[in-house]
């Protein structure tokens, strides 16, 4: 057998008694590198590649990232636009009963819930424990959990508001309001405790039973459920520093931005026009709407957001 090493130079590196010698590169490698930079020439030809100044160099092909998206963007809007036209033509409680709709409008809702809601309500609608926010997967709801209530929260905005009570109250007084309050939501509550509680004005929020008002979005005190917490110290603050109470820098916040002003009026007006046997298709909404009222989102996104919060299960 012959022997290639005499036929190659060696380098005179030795490493553990391993000599390094002066081998070629296999052609397949060398040719793979040549092709590669050739692939690279090609691309800087067809593709954008050099940065300028304000832009960068076009390349042959004219093609782009946003325009490829832009193209796909084009492509899926033609097919929903049967499903959104159709959509924004019906009325939430329509939806519900079109079983179809009804898919459509939770599945193209997923994404608009998690880019507008789920900061604040988490993403199935259930937030962390303590944090503030409304559950929106259970049975309470301060303004009313109908499909039709859901679309003017979401429209309108909701402000909280409770005053701070801690220079309207004496530390015996608290202390016994917190215990009325956790003695409520036990169903344990006392006759002197419920004394107190009317006494100091509390049910002109809450109600004589102390479940709430849904028209002033006031809490159940009754029931298990804490928008902040059900510990007898947070109870206590609460009491003593309200909710949005700008006079308080203590207060507890709570405030749900409104996502479309115009589409509040419109719902008001319209529910209002009901009310008083009226036909609210006969409503001048041109002199109606001042025409700067706010839209954050559109009509038929807020049509979809309160499909999907409705199908979360605590949708009344």
């Amino acid at each position: 057998m012959a022997d290639n090493k005499a036929q190659v130079k060696d380098t005179g590196h030795v490493w553990d008694g391993i000599k390094e010698l002066d081998n070629p590169c296999p052609r397949w490698w060398l040719n793979s590198l040549w092709l590669s930079g050739l692939l690279v020439v090609v691309y800087f030809i067809l593709y954008p590649s050099l940065p300028l100044i304000n832009d960068s160099t076009k390349g042959l092909l004219g093609w782009t990232q946003i325009n490829e998206y832009k193209a796909d963007l084009a492509e899926v809007e033609k097919i929903r636009k049967p499903f959104e036209d159709k959509l924004a033509a019906m009325s939430v409680n329509e939806i519900l009963t079109d079983q179809k709709m009804l898919n459509y409008a939770i599945g193209s809702s997923k994404v608009l819930f998690g880019d507008n809601c789920a900061a604040c309500h988490g993403t199935g609608g259930a937030p962390a424990e303590g944090a503030g926010y409304p559950n929106l997967t259970d049975d309470d709801w301060l303004y009313g959990g109908s499909i039709n209530e859901i679309q003017m929260s979401i429209a309108k905005g909701r402000t909280g508001s409770m005053p701070a009570h801690a220079k309207l109250l004496k530390a015996e007084e608290v202390d016994q309001l917190v215990k009325f309050v956790v003695n409520s939501s036990n169903g344990t509550a006392t006759e002197a405790g419920k004394a107190l509680y009317t006494s100091k004005g509390c049910f002109a929020c809450h109600g004589a039973d102390a479940k709430g008002v849904k028209m002033m979005g006031s809490a159940n005190l009754t029931d298990r459920i804490w928008r902040f917490s059900g510990d007898e110290e947070q109870i206590r603050h609460t009491i003593l520093h309200g909710v949005n109470d700008g006079t308080d820098t203590e207060t507890r916040v709570a405030v749900m931005p409104a996502w479309s002003e115009r589409l509040a009026v419109i719902l008001q007006l319209t529910a209002d026009a009901i009310a008083d046997d009226e036909d609210p298709t006969e409503i001048d909404w041109e002199d109606e709407l001042e025409g700067d009222e706010s839209e954050r989102l559109t009509e038929t996104e807020i049509k979809k957001l309160a499909v999907y919060v409705h199908q979360f299960g605590g949708g009344q």
